[in-house]
């Protein structure tokens, strides 16, 4: 029965979810029961993609990548994929009537790692849209449930949190960015003149976008809000860590943030959401 192999394929990117991050898997724990599915159908799509670019480093990436688009489309034109992960995903993109171009602009932010390796302004806005905020705006179809209203009205807090996440992303990464693949992000930056200015210039633009984001997680309703806030909330305390730090110190090593801090903040998200204390 296709219900099965449907089944099989939810686990799928259930697991690889849960494999490849431990904060996001929070994050869905505390999204009400009907979205985690779709949701982690997104993460597993999106992991993947990720994966061909930033992993298999033996293997021709560009005809991975093609091959793995032209697979995408095929099953959200036919409803299945012999591929789990492709299958999860277009029935998420299918019931939720998730947007084509969220998908294509995210998939042209993955070939761009393969061709692109210094930005300027244009070409770093370009890729945080597709490679982050299109994935946001992908999750925020699925809350809305098709509610096209409130998926208008919080489509820019949703593209501020997916760019501030990405960016702080790219503050935690940047010595792995830089040494194992050769990518630099941030426009206009010398790493080798990284100074304290060109930190906080990232930072303060970083400290705008969840300002601004969190006023949209504040319109969302409890089903979705609570494991949005936890995501933000993780992203957050990581920020925060980031910039105690000098800039010497994040070319050092990768900073995380300890499962017990996670667990403990997923408490604390739980409590606050319920209090309304955001």
């Amino acid at each position: 029965m296709k219900e099965l192999f449907d089944h099989v394929s939810a686990r799928c990117s259930k697991i690889t979810t849960r494999e490849y991050s431990t904060s996001f898997s929070l994050g869905i724990k505390l999204l009400a029961k009907r979205f985690r599915q779709p949701i982690y159908a997104i993460y597993g799509f999106v992991r993947f993609a990720d994966e061909i670019v930033d992993s298999f480093h033996n293997y021709d990436k560009t005809s991975l990548l093609k091959k793995f688009s032209a697979e995408t489309y095929e099953a959200i034109d036919s409803g299945i994929s012999l591929n789990p992960i492709l299958n999860s995903f277009q029935y998420a993109v299918n019931t939720y009537a998730i947007n084509r171009e969220l998908i294509n602009t995210f998939l042209d932010s993955m070939e761009m790692d393969l061709q692109q390796h210094f930005y300027t302004r244009i070409l770093y806005e370009k890729y945080i849209y597709g490679s982050a905020e299109a994935v946001g705006l992908m999750c925020l179809k699925v809350f809305c449930e098709g509610d096209e209203h409130l998926y208008n009205a919080l489509t820019p807090p949703a593209m501020k949190l997916g760019s501030a996440f990405q960016k702080i992303n790219f503050l935690r990464d940047i010595k792995a960015d830089n040494e194992q693949l050769g990518r630099l992000y941030f426009p206009g930056v010398d790493l080798a003149n990284f100074s304290k200015e060109d930190k906080w210039q990232i930072e303060h633009e970083i400290e705008k976008e969840l300002a601004e984001a969190l006023q949209g997680i504040k319109q969302l309703p409890a089903s979705s809000g609570r494991g949005v806030y936890l995501a933000y909330h993780y992203y957050l305390v990581l920020f925060k860590k980031i910039q105690n730090l000098p800039p010497v110190e994040i070319f050092s090593k990768r900073i995380r943030v300890n499962n017990v801090k996670k667990m403990g903040l997923l408490f604390n998200c739980m409590i606050r959401h319920q209090l309304n204390l955001l």
